[in-house]
This record gives structure tokens, C-alpha cells and sequence, in this order.
């Protein structure tokens, strides 16, 4: 299986951010995001982890990545993560912009599963079915930030949250974290980790950033070109609960084991692409995507620790976003690696139950570059 091939990829020249992007508009951002800040009395701060002109904010409402800065191929800075202006908009969000998700991120089919022999039930969000960790969730909180480092060798930041017994009717505590990382050159880690302190519960932690890599007011993704390195899906239901087979691509809109624009069959599937990927590699760390936007010449490629991805194209977000823009279906790529959906029902598919004592890790790594020459796939 052959990987997106790159010619003249080089790391993109270093510029002061003043010379591509206005100043004034990154400060009125920022002031806009920190005016409101609290939650129940929990204050919310936002937080810059940079390194050169790459540059991220994250901020301990949801856990949540705002903005992501690279340069493009002429060395403009462009923002390209989906999000909004203000804390007041993440608050009343219905769209998970940037959010980490949990303590079971996708679809509980039932809004029930059972767990050693006790029937739990979990409150519905999503019809009849439980959708990212329910209503709240772990992506409508004030996590505490417990280690910051905005710059330096090591650009860091830790957040942590403590789930309670009960909560959304998950039973037993955990205590979530996450940590976001700069790496060079132009690399984002995301290290999530759970435990379980009393009993055993399902885990499922995921990474919710809406991606556009040519910018997020560009518009569409559809000429994307991606590359996803699964030949199985776990097909769904017509509420989008998972039947329990694990499907071949082959000869299907799903298949992009070979690269290929994201619009290329997309008007062959009802509305546009939702559907959770059984990742081939069973390595630690392992492939997962790579996308490319032709006209900023940027690339972004995805490695990743959990066994699944859920491959999402916006289908239908109508929402207006950063600086008014409004953002329409299709403006942006989501690849939320992950547990497979619906596990705790399904006895087939790689288990999501963590139990005390035993460590649950999710790592994702995002690498950026640059294609100078478009060339044949």
C-alpha cells in the first residue's frame, strides 16, 4: 500500500507572524475568548503552546483545541481549526468544535450497555442512544490545568478531569488527562489517559478538532486529497449505531486506501462520510491518514495508538464561526481516532473496559508539511 508521495517536501521558512497575519486581529481573538471565564465558578483560561509560527490554543473549557496557526506553501498563516470567537459560543456549542470527548466518546446504542452482570443506563442525547459521554460529557466542563509550558524546548500543556461515579450513568470514578505537545518540526501530540479508581467502567477518549487545512474560512474539503490506511469500516444503522459486522471498503465510497479526492464519491453516501475505520496496522503506533490541500500545499498526516477512526466531513454544519464566518457542510475533515463505537455492545470489537489498576493511554500525533509540486497520485 503506497503512501501519498511527496516531492520538494520541506520544512516551511520560519516568518514573524506580523508580516502574514494582522496583529490586532490575533489579540482581539484572544480577548474575546478570555472575557467570559467561568463554569459553576470554575474559571476558564486559554492557553498558547508555539513554537516559530506554529502556534496552537487550547482552552480548559472541554479541553479543547481553538486554533492551530501554520504556515502555507507561501508562507501565509492561516488558521486551521473550526472553532468560534468567544467562550460564551463554546458554551452553548452543539457541535463538539475541538473538544475532547468522553468518558465514552460516539454512540451508545440504547443509551444501556451491561457490565459485569449490572444493567446501566445512560442518559440519551442523540434519539433513543447516548452520544459522546451524553449531554455534558467530558466536552462541557472546566478541566484543571495542571502543568503549562507555553514555549521553550518542550511547548506543553496538561489538563485534567475527575469523572465521578454516576456521572452521565457511568459507574466508578475515573480521572481523565490530556496533554498537548509541540514537537519539531511542526508536530502536535496528543497523549489522553485515563484511570479507573474503584471500578471497572468504559473508556473512550477521542480528539474532536474540525480540520481544514487550506484555512478554516476557505470553504469546502471536497478537494482534499486523503488517504485513509483501513480496508474494514463497522458499518451502521439508520440512527448510526454499528450492526456488529466489520465490512471490507473494497469496491465502496469508503475505500481511500489508494489517495483520492474527499468529493470524488461522496454524492454516492446519503448526506457525506460518518463511519467509524478498523485501522489495518497493529502496531503502537499506526497509521491512520494523510490529507492534502493542493492550494496551500499543506499535508497532514495522522498516526495513532487506538484500533479505529471516525472519518466525518461536517455533512450537516450550518454554524457560524471565527470572525462571522459562517461554516456550511463539508468545510472541514474530522478523523476522531478511537475505540470502535458502540463496544460495550458489541463483544466482537476490541474492548473498551478499563478496570482499576490497568492503564488506559490514546495517543495521536499530527505532522505537518509542506508539497511544494503537485504531482500525480
Amino acid at each position: 500500500m503506497s503512501r501519498l508521495k511527496r516531492l520538494a517536501v520541506s520544512k516551511p521558512q520560519e516568518l514573524t507572524m506580523s508580516s502574514k497575519i494582522s496583529p490586532l486581529l490575533i489579540c482581539f481573538f484572544i480577548l474575546h475568548l478570555s472575557a467570559a471565564a467561568s463554569v459553576r465558578g470554575r474559571k476558564i483560561g486559554i492557553y498558547e503552546i508555539k513554537k516559530g509560527d506554529f502556534s496552537v490554543k487550547i482552552t480548559n473549557y472541554g479541553a479543547r483545541i481553538i486554533s492551530v496557526l501554520l504556515p502555507d506553501k507561501h508562507g501565509r498563516i492561516d488558521d486551521v481549526a473550526l472553532g468560534y470567537d468567544t467562550v460564551e459560543e463554546y458554551e452553548n456549542d452543539t457541535t463538539s468544535f475541538g473538544a475532547l470527548l468522553g468518558r465514552v466518546a460516539n454512540r451508545i446504542g440504547g443509551a444501556q450497555f451491561t457490565l459485569n452482570g449490572t444493567l446501566y443506563k445512560l442518559i440519551a442525547n442523540d434519539g433513543a442512544n447516548t452520544l459522546h459521554g451524553g449531554p455534558e460529557g467530558f466536552s462541557r466542563v472546566v478541566w484543571n490545568v495542571s502543568k503549562y509550558e507555553q514555549d521553550g524546548p518542550y511547548p506543553h500543556i496538561t489538563l485534567t478531569y475527575h469523572s465521578a461515579d454516576g456521572e452521565e450513568g457511568f459507574p466508578g470514578d475515573v480521572l481523565a488527562s490530556v496533554t498537548y505537545a509541540l514537537e519539531d518540526p511542526y508536530k502536535l501530540s496528543v497523549v489522553m489517559k485515563a484511570k479507573a479508581l474503584n471500578m471497572a467502567t468504559p473508556v473512550n477518549l477521542a480528539q474532536h478538532t474540525y480540520w481544514n487545512i487550506g484555512g478554516h474560512n476557505i470553504g469546502d474539503i471536497l478537494s482534499n486529497v486523503v488517504q485513509i490506511f483501513a480496508s474494514h469500516i463497522t458499518p451502521v444503522d439508520e440512527h448510526l449505531i454499528p450492526t456488529g459486522e466489520i465490512s471490507p471498503v473494497k469496491n465502496t465510497p469508503y475505500d481511500f486506501l489508494k489517495p483520492r479526492e474527499v468529493g470524488s464519491q461522496i454524492n454516492e453516501l446519503q448526506s457525506g462520510y460518518d463511519i467509524n475505520y478498523a485501522l489495518d496496522s497493529s502496531a503502537e503506533m499506526k497509521p491512520v491518514a494523510i490529507v492534502h490541500d493542493k492550494k496551500s500545499g499543506r499535508v497532514m498526516d495522522l498516526q495513532a495508538s487506538a484500533p479505529g477512526v471516525q472519518f466525518y466531513t461536517a455533512n450537516s454544519l450550518i454554524q457560524k464561526g471565527k470572525g462571522g464566518y459562517v461554516y456550511q457542510p463539508h468545510a472541514a475533515l474530522c478523523f476522531e481516532t478511537q475505540g470502535f463505537p458502540d463496544a460495550v455492545n458489541h463483544p466482537n470489537f476490541p474492548s473498551t473496559i478499563v478496570s482499576p489498576g490497568k492503564a488506559y493511554t490514546h495517543k495521536m500525533l499530527y505532522t505537518f508539511s509542506i508539497m511544494k509540486y503537485w504531482n500525480s497520485y
